[in-house]
């Protein structure tokens, strides 16, 4: 994994929006309908190709593939892995009004991914084993042809974390929850391994580490409940892991890739320790909106370990405002301070496109964002070198 040896390094979280046409044959796909699989796959494969070119002009270092192939950062499994073949048409948990306590009309006017459940949630139904092991081959072939010739300095693949897919997919299954984290921890094994192989950065995805604090069961129940069910998929992801250089993992986590209240997300101070027993060389955390861009203090007490890098988001995901460059200079260089400027990489909160059908950034402005990053880490690089 590259390091600010010399200059800031600028990436961002994974997920990017999809163009047009792309988005309608990933939601046709998720609903059941026919879709031409030769168009599907060459569109796919354009799609990454351009996404690449798009990162690298606006001056992006650690690039992705802008999980092009995937209908959502985490839901892609239900199309991979066999097990997870029932229909769940019951209301989502994690879709309830307690994130939103003393807003009650908030709820019907946020929009999420929704969309990629057309005819219901998938259930785990039968044992975990991959069913489709060629689309993630396929993923990785798209990103290493589109990474021909471009202009970056290294290249990441996002892939769900065992806890947000125990979370978000129910077991009918196995026996107990811990059974069922530990048999998607198998599966997932071979996704994360085959990535790392393949000579990429892996990112895990683990938003539940911070939102499902807010979810049932553990909305109303003592901290150390939820820190206990962290303490499980940490364990469990650590073992998946187990073989993979820390140099070639990273570890994002946040509050929900969404614009609302956010009154009740946990405080990072309450869980930074547990995230940090994640074996990954980096993490990437939210630090700019609104609700947790105070949050730099927590590194003043809480030690970044020696050789590790910490990714704030220093870009917020979920509003149409580019920042101003000097902006994410002051962010960057916050950070820098504090943990050591070869420990920071410039990132953003989440992604710009964690739903194929979910979008709140106007695509074009993404990349305008994306290149207030870059040029705000171009700034910041003349601070803290003095050159």
């Amino acid at each position: 994994m590259h390091r600010s040896t010399d200059r800031i390094l600028t990436t961002h979280t994974g997920s990017l929006p999809r163009p047009a046409g792309l988005v309608e044959m990933h939601a046709a796909r998720e609903s059941g309908q026919p879709v031409d699989s030769a168009a599907f796959a060459g569109r796919i494969r354009t799609a990454v190709a351009d996404t690449v070119r798009a990162q690298a002009a606006a001056g992006i270092d650690v690039v992705s593939d802008g999980e092009m192939g995937k209908p959502g950062f985490f839901q892609y499994v239900r199309n991979r892995i066999a097990g997870l073949d029932g229909i769940d048409r019951t209301p989502a948990p994690f879709n309830l009004d307690p994130d939103f306590p003393g807003f009650p009309e908030w709820r019907t006017k946020y929009r999420g991914a929704a969309s990629l459940y057309a005819g219901g949630r998938p259930l785990c139904t039968g044992p975990l084993a991959w069913k489709d092991r060629a689309a993630l081959d396929t993923d990785l072939a798209n990103f290493k042809a589109a990474l021909a010739g471009a202009n970056v300095a290294e290249a990441f693949v996002p892939s769900a974390s065992i806890g947000i897919i125990a979370q978000r997919i129910e077991n009918h299954y196995y026996p107990s929850y811990e059974d069922y984290v530990h048999a998607i921890a198998g599966v997932m094994r071979d996704e994360y391994q085959a990535i790392a192989a393949a000579g990429f950065v892996l990112q895990i995805d683990a938003p539940e580490m911070c939102i499902d604090r807010n979810r049932p069961p553990y909305i109303d129940k003592p901290i150390g409940d939820f820190r206990a069910v962290m303490e499980l998929w940490v364990e469990a992801l650590n073992g998946a892991l187990a073989g993979i250089p820390e140099e070639q993992v990273r570890f994002h986590m946040c509050w929900g890739n969404q614009e609302g209240p956010h009154v009740r997300d946990v405080p990072l101070s309450e869980i930074a320790d547990i995230m940090l027993k994640v074996h990954a060389a980096a993490y990437s955390v939210e630090a700019s909106n609104p609700r947790h861009a105070h949050e730099w203090r927590v590194w003043q007490h809480v030690k970044l370990p020696d050789g590790k890098v910490l990714i704030p988001g220093v870009i917020d995901s979920t509003t149409n405002f580019v920042e101003h460059p000097e902006l994410v200079a002051d962010r960057i260089e916050t950070y820098a301070r504090i943990v050591g400027r070869e420990q920071v990489m410039a990132g953003t909160d989440c992604g710009f496109g964690t739903g194929a059908g979910s979008v709140q950034v106007y695509p074009p402005i993404v990349y305008a964002k994306l290149h207030a990053l870059a040029e705000g880490a171009a700034i910041a690089t003349k601070r803290l070198w003095g050159r």
